[in-house]
């Protein structure tokens, strides 16, 4: 990311430190990126210089627990919603397009759930879609949810395992109100689904996708991680739609 003077910052929201990329006109559209679990900000820049080249302002900030941002001695998903939410009021940012993959689309979700208001455009790649109910057959598997984001460990060194093994566990917990908050989710919103590769169910996202009242899917089988392994094709559906 590099224009308008644009650089790596940090914010202090309750005590955590929220480490963030900031890249474009700080006049264009702002349009914050929410990286998955395991993963960081930089994920985003093949994006976000898309985005920068369509006149958009770009936040992009590591989760706690991950990237440059702090660790913490527990990883509640509400810990999450509220890092993000304490950079926004930081930075006064409203009016929002908002981007997220996996555990950022969740968050995402939250955001748009709790302050519809300040979201203009929704894009939820591979969200993890919390089950219904106990006996829910289309609830995480935490096998198929879990392992592939620990098979970065091989690799990356860049987060604590106990933000990602954390945030498995608690969207395995059944949460109807998630489910009955999503029509308050006021912005068009795009559900991105990885088709029959992913872990996430591709029948459930096209719930989601219904049950949100501007909601609308598209599929690009490319498994869990979408934007990183078919990034043209992301971008082609993703940035159309921000910028509309």
């Amino acid at each position: 990311m590099t224009r308008h003077g644009v650089g790596i910052r940090g914010v202090e929201v309750a005590g955590v430190t929220i480490r963030y990329r900031e890249a474009g006109d700080p006049d264009g559209r702002p349009t914050v990126l929410l990286h998955g679990g395991g993963s960081s900000a930089a994920t985003w820049d093949g994006l976000a210089a898309a985005l920068v080249a369509a006149g958009h302002h770009v936040i992009a900030p590591d989760l706690r627990g991950h990237g440059g941002s702090s660790r913490t001695a527990i990883y509640p998903l509400a810990g999450f919603l509220d890092d993000i939410l304490g950079l926004l009021d930081a930075r006064a940012l409203d009016n929002i397009a908002l981007v997220g993959h996996s555990l950022g689309g969740h968050v995402a979700s939250l955001i748009a759930q709790r302050q519809p208001e300040r979201v203009t455009r929704l894009v939820l790649e591979e969200p993890p879609v919390p089950p219904r109910a106990p006996a829910d057959p289309h609830g995480l598997s935490r096998a198929r949810f879990l392992l592939p984001a620990l098979g970065i460990l091989a690799v990356r060194r860049g987060f604590d395992p106990r933000a990602v093994v954390s945030a498995v566990r608690q969207l395995r917990v059944p949460d109807p109100a998630w489910w009955d908050r999503l029509p308050a989710v006021s912005a068009p919103a795009l559900v991105v689904s990885g088709g029959p590769a992913s872990h996430v169910p591709s029948d459930r996202l096209a719930e989601v996708s219904r049950t949100i009242p501007r909601g609308e899917l598209a599929t690009i089988p490319a498994g869990h991680r979408v934007h990183s392994r078919s990034p043209e094709q992301f971008r082609a559906v993703a940035v159309p739609f921000l910028t509309a």
